[in-house]
């Protein structure tokens, strides 16, 4: 009876969220193409790149930067008066799973795994819902490009550099192969916390070979394909081959030093590029990254620390030690939690009081990330040749009393409107028919 009445449970509960779901989907239209040159004038230009450019002018055209400097013009170009504004390059998400997942206590709005272990066949893009409505709320924040990361398995598949705008898929897609990601196993005993799920009970080592099987079958069938073309297609393999040919990096999500020496270890072996996703300890192998030239994500800093002996300040303290120890580093939000992913600014400008320079700040959110996803030739700073993706705003985004004016994303002028903003006016109406407010 108790199980009968647990499905009944179950059933209403995913009636209700398919009717929620359905009105809950993002509305807003997305942006047209540009189809004239823009030029954005006497603004203040954090290009991230170089130096900041005080009173200076921008201008794009067809989705790309053109020129950065003073003085520019362009015929029939849409004029932005820039005084007293600040342009950045928009944010960039090193590590989230944003579009995959909507409400985090009903499965069938989240789709972040496929079934079985080793899936280096899929990548995340394909699953990304365009019409998230945590798209648009990370967006008005300045969010315009994010890392997004399939999830489950050891082998769980390949990130896709996503763009915040889009009618669909292909349209956010950026890079929709960025590498692949691999969780790697526990070495000794795992976490508490852990034991039930990502493989915390499983046996370490017969969890390496599996990895380490799946490359060698790879490597064996790719110098097959080689030798003879006309060799069955395997699409799993196939998929594997810019990773070593060292042509994408191999993107693994660790925590302990001792999955880094393991991780890192084999990697060496393998001649692949290595980068480390969930950095959340990373100065307890800071030796590691700095040796084997390794960039980390670290997993925000709106966390708690991850050993019960470190101090309570150890999150906030964590960029800027990295930073003074040289290694290459870049900031994701905390847990990869794509509905807080608007969080992203405020939780690199959180490690500023603890020793990391704003400047840094800024860059472990813009051209670190990007350089981290691979994508830096395209966005993370204001450079000729760049994609438009930027944001113009009336002072520091990083500050929370900062407004977002504009937000352009390879030149496209998006909407910075979402349901939180329509929730504000909602309630604003009420409050001003009720006389309370003017």
């Amino acid at each position: 009876m108790q199980a009968m009445q647990r499905s009944l449970f179950s059933a209403v509960l995913g009636l209700a969220s398919l009717v929620s779901g359905a009105n809950a989907q993002d509305l807003i239209p997305k942006a047209a193409p540009q189809t004239a040159p823009i030029l954005i004038q006497g603004a203040t230009i954090h290009t991230v790149s170089g130096d900041v450019i005080e009173k200076g002018d921008l201008l794009f055209e067809d989705g790309k930067i053109t020129g950065i400097g003073s003085g520019l013009t362009a015929d029939g170009a849409e004029v932005i008066d820039g005084s007293g504004k600040h342009v950045f390059p928009g944010f960039v998400a090193a590590s989230s799973t944003v579009g995959l997942t909507e409400i985090g206590a009903v499965d069938m709005t989240i789709d972040t795994s496929e079934a079985g272990s080793l899936n280096p066949e899929v990548y995340a893009a394909v699953a990304v819902n365009p019409d998230s409505w945590h798209i648009p709320v990370a967006r008005r924040n300045g969010v315009l490009v994010a890392g997004v990361f399939p999830q489950g398995g050891r082998v769980p598949g390949r990130v896709s550099a996503m763009q915040m705008d889009g009618w669909t898929w292909e349209d956010m897609a950026l890079e929709r192969d960025a590498g692949l990601s691999v969780s790697w196993p526990f070495m000794g005993t795992a976490p508490r916390r852990f034991r039930r799920f990502r493989g915390g009970n499983a046996d370490p080592q017969a969890e390496v070979e599996k990895i380490e099987e799946l490359f060698a079958a790879a490597e064996a069938y790719l110098a097959a394909k080689d030798a003879d073309p006309r060799l069955k297609t395997d699409n799993r393999f196939e998929a594997m081959g810019p990773v070593l040919r060292g042509e994408k990096p191999v993107y693994i999500s660790l925590s302990t030093r001792e999955q880094a020496e393991s991780a890192l270890s084999w990697a060496k072996k393998r001649e692949l590029k290595p980068v480390i996703v969930g950095g959340g300890d990373a100065m307890a192998y800071v030796d590691l990254l700095k040796r084997h030239d390794v960039m980390v994500a670290v997993s925000g800093t709106f966390r708690m620390p991850r050993r019960r002996d470190l101090s309570y300040a150890s999150t906030f303290e964590l960029p800027g030690q990295l930073e003074s120890a040289g290694v290459r580093w870049c900031m994701a939000n905390s847990d990869r939690d794509s509905s807080n992913l608007r969080n992203l600014p405020y939780e690199a400008a959180a490690a500023v009081p603890y020793g990391l320079s704003p400047e840094a700040a800024l860059r472990s959110i813009t051209l670190s990330a990007a350089e981290f996803l691979g994508i830096d030739d395209r966005v993370g700073s204001l450079d000729e040749g760049k994609d438009a993706t930027l944001i113009v705003t009336d002072g520091d985004p990083m500050e929370l009393t900062t407004v977002i004016e504009r937000a352009f994303v390879q030149g496209r002028d998006v909407t910075l409107t979402d349901k939180q903003t329509a929730l504000a006016k909602k309630y604003r109406t009420k409050y001003k028919q009720k006389g309370l407010i003017k």
